[in-house]
């Protein structure tokens, strides 16, 4: 046991005038297993790199432990998995390799497979299998369960919660809850470590913000009552002194103005005082406001419907999945569900091919991401910087066999999985998107997005500051199906909670994949289960 002392922790980029960290100072336990949160842009991922060493500061981090960071970047991905681990943690032996891929329920053949062959939860699972193998390492994990199934999460999850001595960078809450013993917060003003998992904390956090809030209307009424009262008073004062002139008895009438005056200090020392003690309430507040969409009526209560159908792509191999049959009905909230690679956002582009053939997004030159897998080659290059890429969406669709209806006339908005096409600046975004930019930006606004964001390229946003630029812009768009691909990698817990309040309220027809457990339980009308074959 050891412990991370940081003392006075000032940071900002180099040429930025906005503090990340000022005079921050707390101090965690290297055996504690902990979880860490805040908002998407406070600094989680920059923390995690001062402790790495990667920027300069002000103030101080002490630390007898070495740090690892999570995820390991992999140079070289056409190298034998057991290479890359070798390089991790050299002094590891095979038999201790083999166990831990055991725990995370990965079979040890792996180990003689080229790396980039294995999918993104079996790449996960080595790569901290390996780290956890440094022995003395403080490990640093950061979002490890973007794009992962739920069952990788479960069994990731598992595997941390035999484990000490990290912290782990996830807003998946049952995933939190699961596998930590202590919470460090990232708050508006200040960092906070506390034992308990996330419901403990939050739970706790949510009471004292309410606390705070109560303390606060009643210092605003005492402000504004002892404010009239000492201007009174004053008034008050002022008229006896006036009244002096000609008194039979000045003594008296000074007496009594200065005794009114003395009341008047006092009234505006208390405001004083009540004004002072409310500056200290809500530094940490974080606002959950209301987010509103306005999704079409369909002419019909069924949208969609998929009867035995198969996936493939180009017919170069056979189906990826089992055939699946389900509906779409207005009103639903339908869950994709099943293992990496078992086909989920294929349906998803399948639907979206169907639906441009026969009736086309709204506006018809819908933009999309350049970076969708099967898009066609001649594509690959295309100029971006007149804005996103637009293209037909039956390029990228997989082949299928079965039936497939769509509603005719159907409008749609997509949340696709990637993100890292978004360049220019919003404004730009929300013209080629034909949404209105007022609207979009008062929904990032209140997704917590900062006014000196509007200005920045967002290419320079975080992973989940463009998800909420993403996911903004559906919000934006009236339609009759709402098609979601992983809408919460990378977004921040707050912004979960507003987006489940939103769909509850307002009830679209959504088809989504999500992995998180608490949102998807929260609602989610129905679950569809793809098999891989």
């Amino acid at each position: 046991m050891s412990m991370i002392r940081v003392e006075k922790l000032t940071f900002s980029y180099p040429g930025s005038y906005d503090e990340v960290f000022r005079d921050v100072s707390f101090t965690i336990d290297t055996d504690w297993k902990l979880g860490f949160v805040g908002r998407n842009g406070r600094g989680k991922t920059t923390f995690l790199k001062l402790l790495m060493g990667k920027y300069e500061y002000q103030g101080h981090i002490t630390s007898s432990a070495e740090f690892d960071y999570f995820p390991y970047q992999v140079t070289d991905k056409e190298r034998f998995t057991e290479e890359i681990i070798k390089e991790v943690c050299p002094d590891a032996e095979n038999w201790e390799i083999v166990r831990e891929l055991s725990y995370l329920d990965v079979s040890d053949e792996v180990l003689w497979r080229p790396f980039n062959t294995l999918s993104n939860g079996e790449q996960t699972k080595a790569l901290l299998s390996a780290l956890f193998l440094n022995e003395g390492h403080f490990l640093l994990i950061d979002e490890p369960t973007n794009h992962l199934d739920s069952l990788a999460r479960d069994s990731v999850a598992r595997y941390l919660n035999r484990k000490k001595g990290f912290i782990l960078v996830s807003h998946d809450r049952s995933f939190l809850d699961s596998c930590i013993d202590h919470i460090l917060s990232i708050n508006r003003q200040d960092i906070e470590v506390r034992s308990g998992n996330f419901s403990d904390w939050f739970m706790d956090f949510e009471k004292r913000q309410e606390t705070e809030a109560a303390s606060d209307r009643r210092l605003r009424a005492d402000i504004e009552r002892l404010k009239s009262s000492a201007r009174r008073t004053a008034d008050w004062s002022d008229r006896v002194e006036a009244s002096k002139a000609g008194a039979a008895d000045k003594g008296y009438v000074g007496h009594k103005a200065a005794k009114m005056m003395k009341r008047s200090k006092t009234i505006e020392r208390r405001r004083e005082r009540a004004i002072e003690e409310r500056s200290g309430l809500l530094k940490n507040a974080e606002t959950k406001e209301e987010l509103k969409l306005c999704p079409l009526s369909y002419k019909s209560s069924r949208l969609l419907s998929f009867d035995k159908v198969s996936l493939s792509y180009d017919g170069k191999r056979g189906p990826i999945c089992s055939p699946v049959t389900f509906t779409v009905d207005e009103g639903e909230r339908i869950f994709l569900e099943g293992r990496n690679g078992c086909g989920k956002s294929s349906i998803l582009k399948l639907i979206l091919s169907i639906n441009g053939e026969n009736a086309p997004l709204k506006p018809s030159t819908e933009k999309w991401p350049d970076q969708i897998k099967g898009l066609p080659s001649g594509l690959q290059n295309h100029d971006t910087s007149e804005g996103p890429l637009c293209f037909p969406r039956h390029n990228f669709a997989p082949d299928h066999t079965g039936n497939i209806r769509l509603g005719s006339g159907l409008i749609i908005s997509y949340v696709p999985q990637d993100s890292s096409f978004l360049t220019g600046d919003l404004s730009g975004l929300a013209k080629s998107s034909g949404i209105d930019e007022s609207l979009f930006k008062t929904i990032l606004r209140k997704m917590g997005f900062e006014r000196i964001m509007f200005e920045k390229d967002m290419a320079e946003l975080s992973e989940g500051q463009k998800k909420k630029v993403l996911l903004a812009k559906s919000l934006c768009e009236r339609a009759h199906l709402y098609i979601w691909d992983e809408p919460l990698n990378y977004i921040d817990i707050y912004s979960r909670i507003q987006i489940e309040e939103l769909i509850l309220r307002f009830q679209p027809t959504i088809l989504l994949v999500e992995h998180d457990r608490t949102f998807r339980e929260r609602v989610g009308t129905k679950t569809v289960a793809l098999s891989p074959l």
